[in-house]
Formats: C-alpha cells, structure tokens, sequence
C-alpha cells in the first residue's frame, strides 16, 4: 500500500486529474438522477450542477496540470510532494463533502464549500509564492493565471453567500457562477492553451512558430469582463457588444497562428479542435442575441455556456489529460483508434448537447435529450478512463 502511494502521489498531475475525473463522473450521475426524478434533491441546479462544474471540477484537473507546468513557465524547482498531496487531500475530502451533503444533508454543503475556498486559497499562495520568487523577466502567462484565479476566489465566495438566502441571493448566485465561468475556469484554461498548444505543436511541426497578438490575455480579460457585466442584465441582445468583439479577436487570432491540422498527429489537432470551439460559442451566442430582434420566444436553453463547457473545456481536458498522462508514464504521447475514438465521441456529445438547447422550440422532449447527453458523457469519461486514469492510479 505505501509503495503504491508513493507511485501514486509522485507527480502532482496523477493525483488532481484522478480526483476531476472521478468527480465529474459522480456529479453527472448526480445531475442524471436528479433530471430523471430518481433523486429529489433539496438545493438547487445552481448548487448542484453549475456550481461544482465552475468551483470544484475543472479546476481540479488543471491545477495539477499547474502544479506540474507552473514551475516550469518561471524556471523554478518543483513543487515539493508534501505540499501538493496537502492540498490534493484536502480538495478531495471537500469535494467529497460536497456531494455527500448535497445527496444526504444540504444543510452543511457550506462547510465544505468553504473547506474548497480554503483549498483554493493555499493553491493560489503555492502558485504566487513561486511566481514571486522567479527572477526571469517575462511572466506574463503566469501572472494571467494568478490573475484568473484570484478572480475565482473572489467570485466564489460570493457564490457561498448567496447560498444565504435573502431577497438578491439567486441574482448574486447567477452572477458567481457566470464570472467564474468565463473569469475563472475560461481564463484560466485559455491562458494554458495559448501557452502550451502552439509549444506541443513545434514538436510535431519544427518550423512552426505561433503569431500570438501582443497583449492578447489583457484584451481578451477586459472583454470577458465586459461580458459578465451584459450578462448580469439578463438581455441577450446585449450581450453582442461583448460577444461580436471576442468571436472577431479569437477568430482573428486563431488565423493568425495558422495552426498546422493537417499535418499532425490526432493527439494534436484534438487541442487545435477544443480551440477552434471558443469562437463557435461566442458565434452562437450572437446568433442567439440577433434572434431576439426577431422572434425572442425562440429558445437557445443555456446553449453558449455548453457549446463552451463541452466543446472547449472538455475537449482540451482530454486531449491535454491524454497526453500528459501518456508522456509522465514514460511511453511517447500518441493518440491510438482508441483515443481518436473518445476524441470524436466528445464532440459528437457537445453537438448533441447543442441540440438539445433547441428542442423546446420544436415540441421535443427536451429532458430525453439532456440526459441522453449526460448519460453518454459518463459512460465516455468511464471508457477513457479505463485506459488513461487507470495509469494514473497505478502511478509511475
């Protein structure tokens, strides 16, 4: 048992993408059970659903990602084992809290939420105590993380108080979860991928060199922050003043970097897919604000945070996971039929979930359709995991 723990917790990644996966798979079943009336939970989706995915799943996985880059980005020493399974522990046992208390007892979901806050606090203060210390002169990629996840903490806190119920609460809870989406989570993940996707590329393509835009993280912060601030208006007309700005700066700049599709392996045109998502969302949800001149009663159900949320995030979770997991087991990142499999099956589930969003406009049952969505995503992640996560649990 020691020597497995020791393989186990002996990279900063095998323990944080273990613990995402796994809990993205039980609170989708939770989420599964909840839509099919099989359990009656007595908080709400906000809690259940959309909080967990912003505050408490994704950022598990991509923290040990940082754990592991983060020092490398600023020529640092690695992050000691002690200090990352800390942390790991503690991430775990109020994940696990959470979705016990929300299942059995939702009155003391806030103890572990703020067991999760407290978690985030020291992985900020482990991350900015590294970026500090680095004497390199370029940090601006890890001071966009910082600054994410700064941002988060702020948002999530702000999220437990609106677990206090009084005459704003859901309003305040709304505006959480929509700026730690796009503050956080989007941010943070974005900051990471103009990072790391044009560097894994020019180890499959030699010549290539990314033309990214100079302050690009700083115009595309500002915008998202202007389109939190639209969103908190609740009127998706306008929310074009922001979405027309972003899906032209990301477009524009996804050319610009002339990401070589056709010339590389599966294990990287997957990332270059999660990318070319994020501009896909910012054009539906135009196309949702240019509909509302029209006809408003059509409905685009939650459609841009998903098309973002499994399109983007999703995709680039398993693609990096894929390769991360394969590379630090000591055999060459490839992509197998396998891989190639669970990467088409990814996007054939956010496409469906995209479907879903406009099935209310066609009289289709739209409940079918969401936990048809939900139940394939479980049993994708379960199918990769069996291969991937299992590698992780053995340890190297």
């Amino acid at each position: 048992m020691q020597d497995w723990y020791m393989k186990f917790s002996s990279q900063p990644h095998q323990p944080f993408f273990t613990s995402g996966v796994l809990f993205l798979i039980l609170f989708m079943m939770l989420f599964t059970a909840s839509y099919s009336n099989i359990l009656i939970l007595d908080t709400s989706v906000l809690t259940f659903h959309a909080y967990t995915m912003v505050f408490v799943i994704f950022i598990q996985f991509f923290l040990g990602f940082l754990f592991v880059v983060f020092p490398r980005f600023l020529v640092q020493a690695e992050i000691h084992k002690k200090e990352y399974m800390k942390q790991f522990i503690l991430y775990f046992i109020s994940s696990l809290g959470i979705l016990l208390s929300i299942v059995f007892y939702s009155d003391i979901v806030f103890l572990f939420q703020i067991m999760m806050l407290i978690a985030q606090i020291l992985s900020l203060k482990l991350l900015y105590s590294i970026h500090k210390k680095s004497l390199i002169k370029v940090k601006d990629d890890t001071k966009w993380v910082l600054i994410s996840f700064a941002s988060g903490l702020v948002f999530h806190v702000l999220f437990i108080i609106s677990e206090i119920k009084f005459t704003f609460s859901h309003d305040l809870a709304r505006f959480s979860i929509d700026a730690g989406f796009y503050l956080f989570i989007f941010m943070i993940i974005f900051v990471i991928s103009q990072r790391m996707i044009p560097f894994f590329t020019t180890a499959k393509a030699p010549n290539y060199i990314a033309n990214k835009s100079k302050n690009l993280l700083d115009i595309i912060f500002a915008l998202l922050v202007f389109k939190v601030v639209l969103l908190s208006f609740d009127n998706v007309k306008l929310n074009l003043l922001a979405d027309i700005p972003l899906f032209i700066m990301i477009t524009r700049e996804l050319i610009k970097w002339k990401l070589p599709f056709f010339k590389v392996p599966a294990i990287m045109w997957v990332l270059y897919l999660g990318l070319y998502w994020i501009p896909f969302a910012f054009f539906m949800s135009i196309i949702e604000g240019l509909t509302a001149f029209y006809d408003p009663s059509i409905v685009f159900e939650k459609v841009v945070i998903h098309t973002m949320a499994l399109g983007y995030f999703l995709t680039v979770l398993v693609g990096f996971g894929t390769r991360v997991i394969l590379g630090h087991s000591g055999s060459a990142p490839h992509a197998n039929n396998f891989a190639i499999f669970i990467f088409v099956v990814i996007q054939l589930i956010a496409l469906l979930r995209i479907f879903s969003s406009f099935t209310l406009n066609f009289g289709l049952d739209y409940m079918f359709f969401i936990n048809l969505t939900a139940v394939l995503l479980i049993m994708g992640l379960l199918i990769w995991s069996s291969k991937y996560i299992v590698i992780l649990i053995k340890g190297k």
